[in-house]
């Protein structure tokens, strides 16, 4: 099992908990299953706090915040996308000439990726317009600043332009190793050993494509992955419930 941190355990639970918000105390518990001592956990919760990365409420409870809140919500909508139905066209967004500084440069990329973009060439963006075009408010307003958005008809081949943006065929092989290791889990292996097959397929979900059903590659896995995932994190979280309850129970 690879070594995690008590910082990427505590980001990685909550960004897998709907809404994103837990008790320290429970935090501090969990992280234990991964052989952190509790004092080490308290140290990341409050150097993640002061790094504007959570916020302590009432009650001891931590919510993400910052940019693990923005990364929670681009999680919730990759695992639950707003697609439609694609009429042929593809989104364009062309950087206009002139300098730029190098932070809008590295800001508009991450925003663009983050929509499901991709760079066919220095400053041309394109994907399927098959999404909405309002989906995640912050990095729009990114791309919206410094690009212009137009529709296109790319000629030729859609599929052959497909395959040149986006590394179909490498997505894929991961998908279909991580759906057998999903569908062959033991589900009574340790909660830590779970959480990073969970937390692996979750990552890899969020970074899907989302291309029409028309641009599929064959045997494109996307579909059976999140059928997978889901039934895997039933029972994980089945399990996972069980544990914070007897953590609580502890303490009262």
């Amino acid at each position: 099992m690879a070594s995690l941190s008590a910082r990427s355990i505590v980001a990685s639970t909550l960004l897998g908990t709907v809404p994103p918000g837990l008790p320290g105390r429970l935090l501090v518990a969990f992280a234990g299953e991964f052989g952190i001592q509790p004092g080490t956990t308290r140290v990341a919760l409050s150097r993640m706090v002061d790094g504007g990365e959570l916020r302590r409420v009432d009650g001891g409870v931590y919510e993400l915040a910052g940019e693990l809140l923005d990364r929670h919500q681009r999680q919730e909508a990759g695992l639950h996308p707003s697609t439609r139905s694609w009429s042929g066209d593809w989104e364009m967004c062309i950087v206009p000439a002139g300098a730029r500084q190098s932070a809008d440069r590295a800001a508009l990329r991450r925003a663009c990726l983050h929509l499901g973009l991709r760079e066919l060439r220095e400053g041309v963006w394109m994907r399927p317009d098959n999404l909405a075009s309002d989906r995640l408010p912050a990095a729009r307003a990114i791309v919206d600043a410094q690009t212009q958005r137009l529709l296109a008809v790319p000629d030729g081949d859609a599929s052959a332009l497909v395959l040149e943006l986006f590394e179909t065929d490498g997505w894929a092989a991961t998908a279909n190793r991580l759906c057998e290791a999903l569908d062959g889990a033991d589900r009574e292996a340790s909660l830590a050993r779970g959480f990073e097959l969970a937390a692996e397929s979750l990552r890899h979900l969020v970074s899907d494509p989302l291309l029409p059903e028309a641009l599929w590659p064959s045997d494109w896995p996307a579909e059976r992955l999140r059928t997978a995932y889901a039934e895997y994190l039933r029972g994980y979280q089945t399990r996972l419930t069980g544990f914070f309850r007897a953590e609580l129970s502890a303490v009262q």
